[in-house]
């Protein structure tokens, strides 16, 4: 391509970014990128940080001094050159200081940090290769200065070369298998493995355990004991002899520069931040010959942790530093350094990637075991009271929500990193409902852990990953993890609502998972199954339900078709022992028969208090009536209070037998018919049947159910005939102002009995205000009226307001669109309130 290109390899720390980076440039050095590139430069940021103004020839030629005389003929070739600039994050340039400059002048002396925008920013050799290696959390700056960068995920080591490196590092295959297995079972441990400076920490710490012949498997239950035990193994000290107190200033010097480090996003730290922070170079000398620290290459008297983990390891230790002078020095930093509280914070954490490990760690250094582990090898007194400090903290964030500002997956992940329960039971004494998002095993672990120490819990809302399913079949170890979280469903006595959404389980989860929920000792109120794979999990659901006294909403939503299914349900419904109220059912029509209407049968014969049964699709009407009207209600029936059928899109004959089954069914009080589309007949028919006797309607919704003038007619008569309608609504309708004078011809009428008319949104104007104003003068029940999202105009709001005058009546609340600001308007109002007090008026603009 005639474009230059700008390629970002972008990746966590530690993943070989400088090392492919540094790689391309030895390739070059041996042509083995032929013609592409004639020149090459590598700008390391890291170096960058500590250089002084210069020019452009001057900055790109630093390792070849010899090309500043050539550089007309770079330039002329700018079309070949590579320029790589390494570690874009590591780059501590003032806010602001990449976009505030820019030069296009080679010759020109400027701050590296203008000549690095130049660059970037194609000022200087626009036709350059750009290579930058960054970490993700630096990419918001560069999006500024970089156009249409094509970018590369550097994820570092896969599984196949963790195994194989533990494989090289151990001698024994058999231990090192059982290592590499100890730290894949860790989720986040293995995840940090990306990183070979990672593997080689866990490596030399487990190998150091096994070789002594110690269980290795406690070390890597959390990331903090992994790091601890490291840490404390390069340190170990002679039995039985006091703890070494020459490491205690070096430690303190250590983690205050890695909270620093941290809090600033910096990992690279120079003579000036030592002196700054008062840290001698002879105090990290510990650190420097047990691989804890290194110097950088390349950058004379520059120290950087061998991986950010163990810097915000250390970051961690500074929190729980005990002593009265290291609570001083906390304070006196306090401008770089956040507190307990700012680290925990969500937007802080935002802002900075790495805060939340460091949050980890100090959850994990909360436990009282570790921190003597850290006092006997360090011989520094630790803080026993940072537990509190926490606890302290997640009460202050929010009375009813604690640890709102954090998400549950972070608050399990610390609280599991304590591994403390008593810590745990009193963080979650106030948690009443809890939200699970299931990715992995070690999201298992966790949620298992922390829920069976919340004893208040009444609801919990479960998905579980896709991926998850297809891992447990093939590995053994994540079952007994599924039974262990399982068992909170019937341990838990205050569980009353399992919503299990979105999820993909495997035959074996569905089994456990319901042979828990059938236990005596579950006392779920409501069970939500949604979307859930496999299909024949809803069967389960259903066994697992049959006889469960204490169930009174079901709601099963999503792949709903098994016949065997359908038939379990309609068991359960007529066990002696069902006590359910509320059952909604989505189910696309292909799979509706006479079975699906059998269970709406079985309700309405049942005395159920609340039935839903729904379909967002379509619905077979004509099936469902056929049970519903052939169904013999006796007075002890007459509590059914819901009949939903919104959304329908049924035809003729359907309709027709819905609504002769409201002649024969006297229990039914309410149909709520929304977004259906009833046509001209249909509507005759359904006037048809609100005027039979049997009829027991009180409530009806033809909400947007595209009805027109032409049925205002039939709705006027039935509303003369029928005196148990009580409310009525047709918001969403184009009725227009003939269908409202229609319909004001019922209204008027002495038998008419409707107490709540909704006509919102229904294209009426000022034409028929002076019916509806005859219309509210005559109707003695009319309690409620709402024509908001009319235009009814001035002159129609002061016909209606007029009306309300001349006669105290019953109504007790009319909403309207008007216009407050109008002077007319206004004193109606005060009158209409001084001689009807018990009148409400909704007005809108």
């Amino acid at each position: 391509s005639s474009k230059p290109h700008t390629v970002v390899l972008q990746g966590p720390a530690g993943v070989g970014k400088t090392t492919l980076a540094k790689k391309l440039m030895l390739d070059w050095t041996r042509d083995n990128f032929g013609k592409a590139f004639k020149y090459a430069f590598y700008l390391s940021c890291k170096e960058l940080n500590h250089m002084g103004p210069r020019t452009c020839a001057e900055l790109i030629s630093k390792d070849c001094p010899e090309l500043q005389d050539a550089i007309l003929e770079v330039l002329d070739r700018s079309q070949r050159i590579l320029i790589i600039v390494d570690g874009f994050d590591e780059l501590r340039f003032p806010p602001g200081a990449l976009i505030s400059d820019m030069c296009g002048d080679w010759k020109k002396q400027k701050p590296v940090a203008v000549l690095l925008s130049s660059l970037l920013t194609r000022r200087m050799f626009p036709k350059a290769t750009l290579l930058i290696t960054t970490r993700p959390w630096a990419m918001r700056e560069l999006w500024f200065l970089v156009e249409r960068p094509f970018f590369i995920d550097i994820e570092g080591f896969l599984e196949v070369d963790k195994k194989e490196y533990f494989l090289k590092h151990f001698q024994d295959e058999d231990q090192a298998l059982r290592a590499f297995n100890l730290m894949r079972g860790n989720t986040a441990l293995f995840s940090l493995g990306s990183a070979p400076m990672v593997c080689w920490v866990v490596c030399t710490c487990l190998k150091l355990q096994m070789d002594k012949g110690e269980d290795p498997t406690p070390t890597c239950q959390t990331t903090t004991s992994l790091f601890l035990r490291f840490i404390c193994s390069q340190f170990m000290p002679v039995p039985d002899s006091c703890p070494d107190q020459c490491f205690q200033a070096p430690v303190k010097a250590l983690c205050l520069l890695a909270a620093e480090g941290v809090w600033t996003q910096t990992s690279v730290f120079d003579g000036e931040d030592l002196e700054r922070l008062g840290v001698k170079e002879c105090e990290l000398s510990p650190f420097l010959d047990k691989n804890i620290l290194q110097k950088v290459k390349g950058c004379e008297g520059c120290y950087s942790f061998i991986h950010l983990s163990v810097q915000q390891f250390f970051a961690a230790i500074f929190y729980v530093l005990g002593s009265e002078e290291e609570k001083e020095d906390r304070e006196s930093h306090r401008e770089d350094i956040g507190n307990i509280q700012k680290l925990l914070s969500k937007e802080e954490r935002l802002k900075n990637p790495s805060l939340p490990q460091v949050g980890y760690f100090l959850f994990g250094l909360s436990n009282e075991k570790r921190t003597r582990e850290l006092e006997t090898t360090f011989g520094c007194q630790l803080s026993i009271d940072v537990k509190q400090e926490l606890l302290r903290w997640k009460v202050k964030s929010n009375e009813n929500k604690p640890f709102s500002v954090l998400d549950m997956k972070d608050v399990f992940y610390c609280f599991y990193e304590s591994q403390k329960e008593q810590f745990v039971k009193d963080a979650m004494a106030h948690f009443r409902e809890v939200s699970l998002k299931l990715k992995n095993e070690t999201d298992i672990v966790h949620a298992s852990f922390c829920l069976k120490h919340c004893q208040n819990l009444e609801k919990i809302s479960l998905k579980y990953s896709s991926s998850l399913p297809h891992r447990s079949q093939r590995d053994y170890r994540i079952l007994p993890l599924w039974v262990d979280l399982c068992s909170v469903v019937n341990l838990n006595k205050n569980l009353s609502v399992l919503d299990v959404s979105d999820s993909f389980l495997s035959d074996t989860s569905v089994r456990i998972l319901c042979e828990r929920m059938a236990r005596v000792t579950c006392n779920l109120q409501k069970v939500v199954i949604k979307n859930v794979s496999p299909v024949d999990a809803y069967r389960d659901f259903c066994l697992a339900l049959v006889g469960k006294t204490t169930l009174t909403h079901l709601i099963l939503e999503g792949s709903v078709h098994s016949e065997k299914m359908l038939l379990l349900l309609y068991e359960a419904l007529r066990h002696s022992k069902c006590n359910l109220q509320f059952l909604r059912i989505e189910m696309c029509s292909s799979t509706c028969s006479v079975t699906t209407y059998m269970i709406l049968s079985c309700f309405l014969t049942h005395k159920t208090k609340l039935v839903r049964i729904i379909n967002r699709r379509s619905f077979q009407l004509s099936l469902s009536l056929q049970y519903l009207n052939s169904t013999n209600f006796g007075p002890d029936c007459l509590d059914i209070s819901n009949f939903l059928l919104g959304s329908c899109a049924a035809i003729a004959e359907e309709w027709e037998c819905l609504f002769s089954g409201l002649e024969l069914n006297q229990s039914l009080t309410c149909l709520n018919l929304t977004d259906s589309e009833l046509s001209v007949e249909d509507v005759k028919l359904l006037c048809a049947a609100l005027k039979h006797p049997n009829c027991s309607l009180r409530m009806l919704s033809l909400e947007n159910c595209h009805l027109t003038e032409a049925s205002c007619k039939d709705l006027s008569s039935a509303l003369i005939i029928n005196q148990k309608l009580t409310h009525l609504s047709l918001a969403k309708n184009e009725l227009g102002d003939g269908g409202v004078q229609l319909l004001c011809e019922g209204l008027s009428y002495p038998d008419c009995k409707l107490q709540t008319l909704v006509l919102w949104g229904c294209s009426i104007t000022t034409l028929c205000c002076q019916d509806l104003a005859s219309a509210l003068i005559n109707n003695e029940s009319l309690e409620t009226l709402d024509l908001g999202e009319n235009i009814l105009g001035q002159s129609g709001v002061t016909v209606l307001l007029e009306a309300l005058k001349q006669k105290k009546g019953f109504l007790q609340k009319l909403r309207l669109t008007i216009d407050e600001s109008n002077v007319e308007t206004q004193k109606l109002l005060e009158e209409l309130k001084e001689r009807n007090p018990q009148l409400t008026i909704e007005c809108s603009d």
